[in-house]
């Protein structure tokens, strides 16, 4: 019973759980679920699908992480995405061998709208969901002149190998999103910076008291997010072939806040856990696979994926947690009783 407690007290016990219940459920729905075959010399499956669409969820996942852990938000990273996307395909109609041109202004144009939230956000002094609000209205814009409010198609064979290309049997994209998880990982673990980013989270006021350059961090935490968006940006625009700045990205900012939660990582800045993250990233992908897999209609694919994270999020609470843990005790203490009970009858 002590470990079982203890098991369920691990931040990472309730979204471990959660995956494997969508998994199971998948699996009575289609007993091949997590088959994985070979076709045309790459792997094939879903679970393969299911890796190669949330990599650019678990990107941009990673960049909200770190910025929720400062006590901030981002809301403009869908937008980014759109920009970012945008931007390469926009080069690309112009040059189809530019490809190292059109990423490169894909990163740039991200990495500039991480650098405008986070002078807003970290010298300006502005809310964050405000300054970060500002980006998300006006990149959309922005994505949508450099489109000419139409959907631009990308045929450059080396652009779209990035994000619907194989390398290894595994789809490229799943390769970009395990480097960013490896050197996301190295950089908060094997530096100071982690620390100091919990800190922030923790009390910004005693931060800057202490002589931490908060300022400086919380700016490069949000140019972060917006190259971690404009990289997902890159393979989102890949895999559909084209770019197309009005639904670009759309409602992704919300999902990677989902996912955010979902792992653990608390709204109130200070801890944040990024292999939860990767975890709600999977559990938010596997919920859409699943949702249309057993037939949910399109237009209740929202309520059911809002219902999921509901009650995932209350059993993550605290409270909830400790309520549950005292009626499994006496679930388990019931049963132990019976038999001696029964002897003495």
């Amino acid at each position: 019973m002590r470990v079982f407690k203890a098991a369920l007290q691990h931040p990472l016990a309730w979204p471990c759980l959660t995956l494997v219940l969508l998994v199971l459920l998948d699996l009575t729905h289609n007993a091949n679920f997590l088959s994985i075959s070979m076709l045309d010399g790459h792997l094939f499956g879903a679970p393969i699908d299911i890796l190669n669409r949330a990599a650019p969820l678990v990107l941009v996942s990673l960049g909200m992480t770190l910025v929720i852990a400062t006590r901030g938000i981002d809301i403009s990273v869908g937008a980014v995405v759109a920009i970012a996307g945008a931007a390469a395909a926009t080069i690309l109609a112009d040059n189809p061998g530019g490809v190292g041109e059109a990423l490169l202004a894909a990163l740039t144009v991200g990495v500039l709208a991480g650098m405008w939230n986070g002078v807003l956000v970290a010298f300006v002094g502005m809310q964050p969901i405000i300054a970060t609000l500002i980006l998300m209205v006006a990149g959309r814009g922005v994505a949508q002149l450099l489109t000419g409010g139409q959907i631009i198609p990308i045929g450059s064979p080396g652009y779209l190998f990035v994000g619907g290309g194989y390398l290894a049997r595994m789809p490229c994209s799943v390769w970009v999103a395990i480097s960013g998880i490896v050197l996301t990982a190295l950089l908060m673990n094997r530096t100071a910076l982690g620390l100091f980013i919990r800190a922030i989270g923790i009390n910004p006021v005693a931060t800057r008291l202490v002589g931490l350059r908060s300022g400086a961090i919380v700016f490069g935490v949000y140019t972060f997010s917006g190259l971690t968006a404009a990289i997902a940006g890159i393979l989102a625009s890949s895999n559909v072939r084209s770019a197309d700045g009005n639904n670009a990205g759309l409602l992704l900012e919300l999902d990677a806040i989902l996912a955010v939660t979902l792992g653990g990582t608390s709204l109130l800045g200070g801890r944040f856990s990024l292999a939860g993250t990767v975890l709600g990233a999977l559990i938010i992908q596997t919920l859409t696979y699943t949702t249309y897999s057993i037939g949910v209609p399109p237009e209740a694919t929202l309520v059911v994926k809002a219902a999921v994270v509901l009650v995932v999020s209350v059993v993550q609470s605290a409270t909830a947690r400790t309520v549950l843990v005292r009626h499994l005790r006496r679930v388990f203490a019931g049963v132990s009783k019976r038999p001696m009970t029964e002897a003495a009858k």
